[in-house]
This record gives C-alpha cells, sequence and structure tokens, in this order.
C-alpha cells in the first residue's frame, strides 16, 4: 500500500537497514549511561544541527512525543500567560492541555486562510506566545515573514509546534525560542520519539522558573542531556535511527526546495482539474500537507477508489473530517509514488 498519510507516515526506504544495523549493533541493550549510548546521542545532535542548519548554542532534546511536549512547555517554561494562536485542531489541543496544567492559557483563533495579527493588550515579557508551523488537520502555515515580525515585537518567549514542518521546511530557528516536533511525520521515522530544540533564552527560562517537580521537568531534562545522557531511559532505537538517517538525509536546503516544487506541483494538478484545496491563500498552504476538499460524497468515494489502486489518502480531521482528505508532501515520499497518485486521482475525476 502506497501511503500519503500524514502521521504516522511514509518510512524511509532505508529504515529497514538501519533496524537491522540498531540489532546487530548491541546499542540496544545498553543502558543510557554508558559511553557508547552517550556516544551515539552526542554526534545526533552534532549531525541535527548540521544538516537542518540549527544554531549551535540551541540546546536539542529529545522526549517521547510533541504531546508530551505540550506538557513540558507548560509545566516548565510557563512564567506568566500563555496565549495560543491556532486556526485548526491541534493548535486548539494544545491550547486546552496547557490551560488544563496552568490554567493560564488563552485561545486567539484565527482564520484558516488567514495569518496571525491580532495580540492581547497589556504582553509581559514574561508570557509565551504559542503558534502550530504546520497545522496538520488543514494543510495551513504560519509564514515566516510573519513569525519574524512577531519576534522583533515581543520581547518574551516563543513557541512554535512544527510537527508536520521539522525535517522538511528549512525552519527560522532564531525567530522562536521553542521548536518541537514528533519523528512520525517529515523525518519519516518510527513513531514514539520528539525532538524539542531550546534556544538560549529558553533554557535560560526553565533555569530561572527551577521547575522540578516531574519526570520531564525541563532544568533536570538539560542537566543530562548537555552531559550527553538521559534522565529515563530513552527510546534508544529511535536515537539510533535518527543518527542514521542523518548521516543520509541532503541539507535541509535541498529539501526544502524539493518539497516546496513538488507541492507547487500538486497545487496546480488540482487546479487544472477543478479541484479546490481547503485552504486558498497561497500564503497560508503548507507545502508539506494538502487539504483536498470535497463534497463529503467525492471525499468517500476517491478515498475507496485510490485504496483500490492501492494507494491511501489522509482522512479529514476535526471540522474538516468529512469535507476533507490530506496529501503528505513528507521526504520520504519519493517522486514516483506522486506521479501514480496523480494518474489514480486523474483517472477518477474524468472517469466516464
Amino acid at each position: 500500500m502506497i501511503t500519503f498519510y500524514p502521521g504516522p507516515s511514509r518510512l524511509h526506504n532505508e529504515v529497514e537497514t538501519y533496524l537491522g544495523e540498531a540489532f546487530h549493533s548491541g546499542i540496544l541493550s545498553m543502558n543510557h549511561r554508558s559511553k557508547p549510548f552517550m556516544d551515539l546521542l552526542a554526534d545526533t545532535m552534532v549531525r541535527m544541527k548540521e544538516k537542518l542548519l540549527i544554531p549551535q548554542d540551541y540546546q536539542i532534546l529529545f522526549n517521547s512525543s510533541a504531546t508530551e511536549c505540550w506538557e513540558i512547555v507548560a509545566q516548565s517554561l510557563t512564567a506568566g500567560y500563555s496565549y495560543h494562536f491556532y486556526n485548526g485542531a491541534f493548535g486548539e489541543k494544545w491550547c486546552e492541555y496547557a490551560h488544563r496544567i496552568h490554567g493560564r492559557a488563552e485561545g486567539l483563533p484565527y482564520a484558516p486562510d488567514d495569518q496571525p495579527a491580532i495580540f492581547p493588550a497589556n504582553l509581559s515579557p514574561e508570557d509565551l506566545l504559542c503558534f502550530t508551523h504546520t497545522e496538520t488537520s488543514n494543510g495551513a502555515v504560519l509564514s515566516d515573514g510573519v513569525l519574524a515580525g512577531i519576534r522583533e515585537k515581543f520581547e518574551g518567549l516563543i513557541a512554535i509546534d512544527a510537527t508536520s514542518s521539522m525535517g522538511g521546511v528549512h525552519l527560522p530557528w532564531s525567530d522562536a525560542d521553542i521548536w518541537y516536533a514528533s519523528v512520525q511525520k517529515c523525518f519519516g521515522l518510527p513513531s514514539g520519539l520528539a525532538v524539542m530544540v531550546l534556544s538560549p533564552k529558553a533554557v535560560d527560562q526553565a533555569y530561572r522558573l527551577g521547575e522540578n517537580a516531574h519526570y520531564n521537568s525541563l532544568p533536570f531534562v538539560i542537566d543530562n542531556f548537555r552531559k550527553f545522557q538521559t534522565p529515563y531511559t530513552p527510546n534508544i532505537l529511535g536515537i539510533f535511527l535518527m543518527n542514521r538517517l542523518m548521516k543520509s538525509v541532503e541539507d535541509i536546503r535541498t529539501v526544502d526546495a524539493r518539497l516546496r516544487e513538488r507541492s507547487g506541483q500538486l497545487y496546480a494538478f488540482l487546479e487544472e482539474n477543478g479541484v479546490s484545496t481547503l485552504i486558498k491563500n497561497p500564503e497560508s498552504r503548507s507545502s508539506t500537507v494538502v487539504a483536498v476538499q470535497e463534497s463529503e460524497e467525492n471525499v468517500a468515494t476517491v478515498k475507496a477508489f485510490v485504496q483500490s489502486r492501492g494507494i491511501m489518502l489522509g482522512n479529514g480531521y476535526g471540522t474538516w473530517k468529512a469535507t476533507t482528505y490530506r496529501i503528505a508532501n513528507f521526504p520520504a515520499i519519493p517522486d514516483t509514488e506522486f506521479e501514480q497518485l496523480r494518474a489514480c486521482l486523474y483517472e477518477f475525476w474524468h472517469k466516464s
């Protein structure tokens, strides 16, 4: 089955080989205080900074999922209020999680075709601004220019959920302080691992607040990672796979350019065939998740038709569950599979 599901998504073909390497290397049976694991962790962090162009003074951490990152940000990095700008289901869920934890989260919804523009009055540098870079539920993206403008105006911490972007998009790291993503999307790896990237300002904030009431309290986690250790037994296999992936992938600028070109071709193909996307504004269209909007009847029929040809599309999500299907444009998906998808969709739309 060829899958365009936007997470868990298609794995890189090389993952099969990497799994064998991990088994035979013996690393999976070593404890997380051993030198072989510490060397693996240190090398992985170096290679990620090199391939993803992460600033050298930013701190990389690993944990279990983007959802755990929501919890860590709420527990360990929120001094005042957290303001959550969202235009879809996952940004809204982040806001709800934060509110349950500290009770000082405020949601600032905006339309999927728009960019965040209205800011709360009396913002304090102690507050936290939260954004979703690519909203997986609808294929909307936060513009780099808008984020840069926010960075210029706001002195406090900015947090970004980059779950459907990191590993496929050249991210403007210096325009935010907290970035995180699960690996089962653009990284093309099995689920169960997440990456968190922190600016020096975010690290300082974690130590200043000194929250140490949880197993994943940030000061405790950072202390361990700075020694190339982890505070609890980590997903060693996931870290091994990330290491091998970072050794083989191209520079993120090259990956980003390829995905932008391919998404442009897909958007043009849809338009040429009279099919609408959920996001109409080109500035707000993601290059990694494309949400196609059709009637409820057509959505069900097209998904069944392509599945009969061995192709799986992503279901709609949340508000758009019945009237959209989603197409992942992640690095692990080869061009040949996109060609098969286009041929199959063309056959469906033009069948007599």
